[in-house]
Parts: structure tokens; C-alpha cells; sequence
């Protein structure tokens, strides 16, 4: 009985150990993460294998495991550009992104856990800046913004796709002139809106006169040729067809006495 406490006191100091060694030499990966292997006494960050994916992972107590999201993320910046003619813009975007997940471990080893803000940041408003820098106020306010949301995008996909981040959309939430510009872009717009319209005015106007003297013209024409082919000839011709229908229809009483000045016949009705 006197050896027990000297037995009992080793056992409770290994098990403490050994469940402290367990802890240490365990790791779960949340959904949507994946993990970076550290080996202490080995080559460092693992980089030639695949990261440790989701679930429960057995390590090495001495060795570390760093997590990463890999799950779509956004960044939102809020900058100032200029414009080609040196206004001050401010421009608002949003930008959806996920580290390359094959490419982890090299993500790790040269950029850091702090890679959004190392990389990708910097990378967006230097995209930002050269491309807004190609504009003027009037193309950022009004036709250009999808054409800058575009080419901010490929702009900053060329800097991040070797830098192990996937760029996967740049949206521009918001772009804010200058008040007293914004005021002079609207009343430019305004009157170009009202001067188009008055010229559609004046051409339908004047498609609507041509029309009318085309028809009239035509009207002329017809006129022309119809009393250029007319003789007594043919006049008599049509009177002779006229009278013969009349004196055919059943709902006609005719009496035909002598003949008029032109040779056809006077047809006197019933009434």
C-alpha cells in the first residue's frame, strides 16, 4: 500500500502527457477549408503534396498545420482614380476570389496568410487606376461602366494568376464624380436628348412632305399618260361596253331611240 502513490504518480503524468500529445497530434478541417503541412524537422511547408482537406487529420505533434478558406470569399475597396483629365473619381468594387486550391502550399510559402492584403489588394487599385485612367468623366458616368468592370478584371486576373489566387469577378458597385461635373455631364445629356429629338421631328416632317409629294407626283403622272391615251376611238369603244352591260342586267328597263352626237345609242330608264 505504501508503493501505490509512488506508482500512481508516473501513470498520471504519462496519461496527462500522452492526452496532451493526442491533442496536439490531432486537427479537424471545417467545410469549405483546407489545411497547409508544416514539418518541423523536415523540408518545412509541404508543398508537393495536396492540402489537407476537410475532416479529422492524425500529425505529429512537433509538426503544425495552418488553415486556409478556400471557399469563394469577396474583398470590397473603396478608392480614389483619376480620370484621363485628372478629375478625381471615386470608385467602388467588389471583388470574388479563392486561393488556388491545388496551389496551396506555395500560396503559404511565399505570400502568407496575409496574401489578400499583400496581393490582391494592391493588385485591384492598380487595375483600378490604369483603366479608369483611360476614360473621361462623361464615359465613366454614363456608356463605359461595364467596359471599365471588364477590363478591371483582366487587368488584375494578369497579376494575381501567378500568385496562386483565382480571380473569379470584379463588380463596380459604384463610381461618384465630382458634384459640379455630375451636374454639367446631366445638363449636356439633357440637351443632347432634346436636340435628338427635334431632329427626329424634322425628318419625320420632312419624310411625311416627300411622301405627300411622291403621291401627288404619281397622281400628276397618272393623269398625264391616262389623258395622253384617250382618242374618240377609244371613248366610243368604252361607251359601247357601257351601254351593252346596261342593256343586259335584269334589274334595267331600257329603251333605245336613235343615237347621240357621238353615234351611240340614248338609253332611257323607267324612271
Amino acid at each position: 500500500m505504501e508503493r501505490l502513490p509512488k506508482i500512481a504518480l508516473p501513470a498520471i503524468i504519462i496519461i496527462v502527457v500522452a492526452i496532451i500529445l493526442l491533442t496536439k497530434s490531432t486537427i479537424t478541417i471545417g467545410p469549405g477549408e483546407a489545411g497547409v503541412l508544416y514539418r518541423t524537422f523536415g523540408e518545412g511547408v509541404v508543398t508537393d503534396e495536396p492540402p489537407l482537406s476537410e475532416g479529422f487529420h492524425i500529425v505529429a505533434p512537433w509538426n503544425r498545420v495552418f488553415v486556409y478558406e478556400v471557399r469563394q470569399q469577396e474583398v470590397y475597396e473603396k478608392m480614389n482614380v483619376l480620370s484621363s483629365n485628372g478629375l478625381d473619381i471615386k470608385l467602388e468594387a467588389s471583388v470574388w476570389y479563392q486561393p488556388k486550391y491545388e496551389d496551396l502550399g506555395k500560396l503559404h510559402q511565399e505570400k502568407s496568410e496575409m496574401y489578400k492584403e499583400r496581393i490582391l489588394q494592391p493588385a485591384i487599385r492598380s487595375a483600378a487606376r490604369s483603366v479608369v485612367g483611360r476614360y473621361t468623366p462623361e464615359q465613366l458616368y454614363s456608356s463605359k461602366r461595364d467596359a471599365i468592370q471588364a477590363e478591371i478584371f483582366e487587368e488584375t486576373k494578369n497579376i494575381v494568376d501567378n500568385q496562386y489566387i483565382q480571380l473569379n469577378q470584379v463588380l463596380v458597385r459604384d463610381v461618384t464624380l465630382p458634384p459640379t461635373i455630375k451636374d454639367a455631364i446631366e445638363r449636356k445629356l439633357r440637351q443632347e436628348q432634346e436636340a435628338l429629338e427635334y431632329e427626329f421631328r424634322l425628318v419625320s416632317a420632312q419624310k411625311e412632305a416627300d411622301k405627300q409629294r411622291i403621291e401627288a407626283q404619281g397622281k400628276a403622272d397618272a393623269n398625264t399618260i391616262l389623258s395622253a391615251s384617250l382618242n374618240d376611238k377609244i371613248l366610243q369603244d368604252k361607251g359601247i361596253e357601257a351601254t351593252i352591260k346596261l342593256a343586259e342586267s335584269q334589274n334595267s328597263k331600257v329603251i333605245v331611240i336613235g343615237s347621240g352626237e357621238t353615234g351611240l345609242p340614248i338609253i332611257l330608264g323607267n324612271q
